[in-house]
């Protein structure tokens, strides 16, 4: 069967671009033929916003002085964009069956999708999917309407336990929600939001990374096509790095006699050197989780990856970002125990064990939940 899947952009972040693998791997493996619905990163303003972004710009840099204020932004970004992600790209054309098309229903009937599977990852969060948040009604297949196709979500997160969306954006995706065969999320707490929201019923399953195994991760580090660093000791994945989280890893390292290594760049920052910003390849992160001796995070998907290969791991949640995600997953496995919510907590924690075998237990569990829900609204081909 052709099917479609529609997930967030794939950019710079392992998580995202490695739920949508595995995604995608795991459909294969079910005999169908997969394309994903991605969308380039152009940087470009709308051209509403031009007057008065460009106006701002030239006000704050050459009138008040401002430092570090760029009139071309966009033009920046852009160039910058393809140094950062000189190493993340190449997985992404090599491993991503992807296709950049307008989502349109005209479009749609041309490419012959007779499913469409929308997940997972934080698809359902407006801020996430789309710059133009009125655009959410897409992650709801809004471009399929008319047609005769499967529609499902796959593990689709709204990220927070907060309903982000307007009363007008409510009512739209609640209606074509209506129209999707079926509809499973990944966290418990999106369970109730379908309901209260949207009137239709979930299921809870597993992120689609964790329907792989370790040994498929360790696969594509033997397949890398750039040499990978050796990581030994404590690594990090701080997304959210400030003074506090880098004193407790460098504490956990030292009363451990380790060195550290840190699992991602300062993509993000926008203020630091472009050199400094370039995120390392997929593989290079997946080797960090075959070799460190312990993770310190404050990311979804580097817990979720401590648990596939069996590492030590805190977590630092991050409020802002949304702790439902982390409640959610730890909790089937029993780890609600690793999420701390200051760094100073995580040394204690760092020191408790994991009793793995009780993980792996429950995960072929939800494996078999998990693959049961794809079984049943797409079937094996």
């Amino acid at each position: 069967m052709k099917t479609a899947i529609l997930t967030l952009p794939l950019h710079t972040n392992y998580g995202g671009i490695l739920q949508c693998y595995a995604l995608q791997t795991v459909l294969e493996r079910m005999g169908h033929e997969v394309k994903v619905l991605d969308k380039k990163f152009d940087f470009k303003l709308p051209l509403y916003r031009y007057p008065l972004a460009y106006a701002k710009r030239i006000v704050f840099k050459y009138l008040l002085c401002k430092k570090g204020v760029d009139i071309l932004k966009e033009q920046k970004l852009r160039r910058e964009y393809a140094v950062v992600s000189q190493y993340t790209q190449p997985f992404i054309k090599r491993y991503i069956r992807a296709i950049y098309v307008p989502l349109t229903t005209e479009q749609m009937q041309k490419e012959c999708f007779q499913a469409f599977v929308v997940g997972s990852d934080q698809v359902w969060r407006p801020k996430y999917f789309s710059s133009r948040r009125s655009l959410i009604h897409q992650a709801y297949l809004s471009f399929t309407k008319g047609l005769s196709v499967k529609r499902l979500s796959y593990a689709a997160s709204f990220g927070t336990d907060d309903w982000e969306y307007t009363p007008r954006q409510t009512e739209q995706c609640k209606a074509l929600l209506q129209q999707f065969d079926g509809v499973s999320v990944r966290e418990r707490g999106a369970v109730a939001l379908c309901r209260e929201h949207f009137g239709r019923e979930a299921l809870h399953v597993l992120d689609p990374t964790m329907l792989l195994n370790a040994a498929d991760y360790r696969q594509l580090i033997a397949q890398s096509h750039e040499p990978l660093q050796p990581v030994e000791g404590l690594m990090t994945y701080i997304l959210d790095s400030d003074f506090e989280k880098e004193a407790v890893a460098q504490r956990i390292a030292e009363h451990n006699g380790w060195s550290i290594f840190r699992g991602n760049s300062r993509c993000e920052d926008l203020t630091a050197p472009l050199t400094e910003r370039i995120q390392p390849p997929v593989e290079q992160w997946l080797q960090g989780y075959a070799q460190t001796r312990m993770i310190l995070t404050d990311s979804f998907h580097a817990c979720v990856f401590s648990i596939l290969f069996h590492k030590p791991f805190v977590v630092i949640g991050n409020a802002a970002r949304g702790l439902s995600r982390f409640h959610s997953l730890l909790s089937l496995f029993g780890l609600e125990s690793r999420l701390v919510t200051s760094a100073a907590e995580a040394e204690r924690v760092a020191a408790q064990p994991i009793c793995w075998e009780t993980v792996d237990s429950r995960l072929e569990e939800e494996r078999i939940k998990s693959m049961a829900f794809l079984k049943q609204h797409l079937g094996e081909v």
